[in-house]
């Protein structure tokens, strides 16, 4: 495979955004190699209380709170960086963080749909993903190191219930 292909999914839940990450760290992604998307308001809702005692105490609180699968992704969300957007607050964390910053997706123009193409997610597909994080889903995505585990991770994501599954 010449070019890595970054595979992402919406999960509707936080309980099968939560099973994602931990399948795919079984798999042997790192956390660090998992990219995480979700608006202000579904992480204060959804994660309130572990992002606030994972920033104050460490990770301890979040494996007391949400068990070792809900710490992993709370811990994802506690550090990503907040990229303000224009019309929906986000939190980014993974390695798309980069993609996005290096995108402009903090400029004044374009907002997530600009971000999310510069980043390599075909326009269509973006506006998808904006929609999708704005009812309070969460936007997991990986890079595929093979064709290979691109057709796995798509298998994987479908199997835990995702929507929008694509190869970019």
């Amino acid at each position: 495979m010449s070019d890595a292909k970054l595979v992402t999914g919406i999960f509707k839940s936080r309980l099968a955004a939560e099973s994602a990450v931990d399948t795919l760290m079984k798999q042997g992604h790192a956390r660090e190699d998992i990219s995480v998307l979700i608006s202000d308001a579904t992480r204060n809702k959804e994660f309130a209380l572990q992002t606030k005692g994972q920033a104050a105490g460490g990770a301890g609180i979040g494996g007391a709170v949400g068990g070792v699968v809900g710490s992993i992704l709370a811990t994802l969300v506690a550090v990503g960086t907040t990229i303000a957007l224009p019309g929906i607050g986000l939190v980014i964390a993974g390695p798309i963080v980069a993609a996005l910053a290096g995108a402009g997706a903090g400029g004044a123009a374009g907002g997530l749909i600009g971000g999310l193409i510069g980043a390599g997610i075909p326009e269509y597909r973006a506006k998808v993903y904006e929609a999708g994080l704005k009812g309070g889903a969460i936007l997991l995505g990986v890079e595929a190191r093979t064709d290979s585990d691109a057709e796995r991770l798509e298998k994987t994501f479908a199997d835990l219930g995702a929507e929008h599954i694509r190869q970019e």
